[in-house]
């Protein structure tokens, strides 16, 4: 697909593409230089205080939950007591 650089370095994605890739104004673009050739990725920025979710480490314990709550086996608790029992905390 071939696209024409404009002023001010300014390349327009095709439509196609931007529907495609569900694209929005003001969404981020990260450009990437390899072996000569550009790459555009998407991206999402995550607030600092917010990255410790998207730690590969903490991924793969809501996936841990996910399938354990798809298997049957969370249990809800009747209350706060019942709660901290379970967890072998006693009264709190």
């Amino acid at each position: 697909m071939l696209v024409d650089l404009k002023q001010k370095s300014q390349v327009t994605i095709p439509r196609g593409l931007v529907k495609k890739l569900n694209l929005k104004v003001g969404d981020k673009l990260e450009i990437e230089e390899k072996n000569g050739r550009l790459i555009i990725t998407p991206v999402v920025v995550v607030p600092k205080d917010q990255a410790w979710f998207y730690r590969p480490e903490w991924q793969e314990e809501e996936r841990e939950v996910d399938r354990q709550k798809a298997e049957g086996k969370l249990h809800k608790a009747s209350g706060k007591e019942e709660l901290f029992d379970k967890l072998g905390l006693g009264k709190v």
